[in-house]
């Protein structure tokens, strides 16, 4: 009858694999799958009405809520980010995630470490502090009568003021000649 074994031809497959299909078919089995095929077409044709009614109805419900499309996409977007954070493979990738912050934050702190020390090594390093004499002898040249000492930005700071000293007293004289 109706239920054959022969296979229903898929989309794309060519026309004449399918007239070759009807041809094997009894006039009566073709007339039964053409009333199939009007009932079944009948059915989704109501079913297309009956949801585009149902549409309408959704529409106008929703109007009289006050819900408009961006306040549902809204919504959407915060339902799907709980449902995605609710997930066992984002918890898993946000321990995950915060373990490698953590040990990067380590690891940061650990280099900062290292340079503090570098910097540390170099200050003393033996060229650093003959730097740091020839400083000092600049200083006390053009300074005078300040002791030696203090630190490199100190003895930076005062060879720059007494420079400056020296171009206001040579700027005066000029002036007063």
């Amino acid at each position: 009858g109706l239920l054959r074994s022969d296979s229903i031809p898929e989309v794309g497959e060519d026309a004449a694999a399918t007239v070759g299909m009807a041809e094997t078919l009894s006039e009566e089995e073709q007339e039964e799958l053409r009333k199939e095929l009007a009932k079944v077409e009948e059915e989704i044709q109501t079913l297309s009405q009956v949801l585009a009614a149902k549409e309408k109805h959704l529409a106008e419900i929703k109007r009289k809520l006050g819900i408009n499309s961006l306040q549902e996409l809204r919504q959407n977007i915060t339902k799907s980010w709980q449902d995605v954070t609710s997930t066992t493979a984002y918890k898993r990738t946000s321990e995950t995630l915060s373990q490698a912050g953590q040990k990067a934050s380590a690891a940061l702190s650990s280099v900062g470490s290292v340079i503090t020390k570098k910097f540390e090594d170099v200050r003393n390093s033996p060229t650093f502090k003959s730097f740091e004499e020839k400083v000092e002898n600049l200083k006390s040249k053009v300074g005078g009568s300040k002791p030696a000492g203090g630190d490199f930005g100190e003895v930076l700071n005062s060879a720059a003021n007494a420079s400056a000293t020296e171009t206001i007293a040579e700027q005066t004289e000029e002036e007063t000649h």
